[in-house]
């Protein structure tokens, strides 16, 4: 295939901007001296995660059960489920590990690490688990220095599981856009994790692995003494979230949403395009930011960026094309019908989630498709 017959809205990964951002972010762990285990969710993708192990990652985490379950049948054992284990699943999980997955898993109260043991107990089985740390209000986790953590890790390492480690995720790195703010961050992110692991050794509990990351942090991060291992997801495609937030250029970003012109409103200066919300995704990740892209920034079907115009409104099928500022009055002259444009998205998690495969553009022009998949 070339770039020329696929049909529109179609989802495209440039493979050389691909495996330059890889490297990079390889490069750097190397030299951080960590460990790296790359989160899939981004792609869901055997292409890109062999990319990933290929330039040195070590394990994987995942944020369903079913990539677990995808990537281990493709050959990769070492696999951390990096979202708070819900009861109701852990029949699931427990299937995955007799079939010689090597799957941990995650707690962060009393109440699921209870229930991991009683589950053990009643199927003979011992789970791995880490406890999840929160380094920064964000989301979940247990504060580095509450209580619980010890009482989290008594009642698992008592209960007959492994208790791995603990890890942590600086989501509200996602909020900054300057580098000083990024660095302290990550820092605290790295000092948080740490202090929980100290705290569980000084308690006689085992805690082998701290793991902590973000794609933010993982670029800024200025040293990471305590740290075992980093994870991070977004960084193999970029976004314009990304881009705000100052770790990546336009020209970093991988995934691109090829589209066609359909049709012109001349008087509001808009394009419309055959890529809706149902293709680029409801994702307004950038709105309130340093530069708001509406859905995603328009660019040629080669790839070049046009300065001004994004995709400013969307329905499900339809995507709306203006220029910022003062509405182009000759759009219809600049992007006739049947002109193919590629977007930038503002979140590649999100947009990818969008389709059943990736369209993969060589450096060469050849296309080959490189399936995903969806699901829990």
């Amino acid at each position: 295939m070339s770039l020329a017959s696929l049909p529109t809205p179609a989802a495209l990964i440039d493979i050389s901007r691909m495996e330059r951002n890889i490297a990079r972010m390889q490069q750097r762990m190397d030299a951080l001296g960590v460990r790296f285990r790359p989160h899939v969710k981004t792609t869901k993708c055997q292409q890109v995660v062999q990319a990933q192990l290929q330039a040195g990652a070590s394990g994987i985490t995942v944020s369903t059960l079913k990539e677990a379950e995808q990537f281990f049948a493709a050959g990769i054992g070492d696999i951390v489920y990096a979202v708070g284990m819900a009861p109701t699943k852990l029949e699931q999980a427990l299937a995955l590990r007799r079939q010689g997955c090597d799957l941990k898993i995650v707690a962060d109260s009393v109440v699921c690490a209870e229930a991991i043991v009683a589950f053990g107990r009643e199927h003979d089985a011992s789970f791995e688990v880490w406890i999840e740390i929160d380094v920064d209000g964000h989301r979940s986790g247990i504060a580095p220095d509450d209580a619980v953590l010890l009482a989290v890790g008594s009642i698992l390492h008592a209960g007959g599981m492994r208790l791995g480690g603990v890890l942590a995720h600086a989501g509200s790195s996602y909020d900054h856009d300057n580098d000083a703010a990024l660095v302290a961050v990550a820092e605290q992110e790295r000092a948080g994790c740490v202090r929980a692991a100290e705290r569980l050794r000084a308690a006689g509990l085992p805690c082998e692995v701290v793991s902590i990351g973000s794609t933010p942090t993982a670029l800024r991060a200025e040293q990471l003494r305590g740290v075992t291992e980093v994870r991070a997801g977004v960084y193999a495609m970029f976004d314009l979230v990304m881009y705000n937030v100052g770790v990546n250029t336009l020209d970093d970003i991988a995934l691109s949403v090829l589209t066609t012109v359909i049709g012109h409103q001349p008087e509001k200066g808009w394009a419309i395009v055959d890529a809706g919300w149902m293709a680029m995704s409801r994702d307004r990740g950038t709105q309130g930011r340093r530069q708001d892209f509406g859905y995603g920034q328009v660019c040629t079907e080669d790839g070049q960026v046009l300065q001004g115009y994004l995709m400013s409104g969307a329905n499900q099928e339809h995507g709306i094309l203006s220029r910022q500022g003062s509405p182009d009055s000759q759009i219809a002259q600049h992007l006739p019908i049947g002109t193919r444009l590629r977007i930038l998205p503002n979140h590649a998690c999100a947009t990818g989630a969008q389709y059943p495969h990736y369209q993969a553009i060589a450096a060469d022009g050849s296309v080959t498709t490189w399936p995903r998949f969806n699901g829990w």
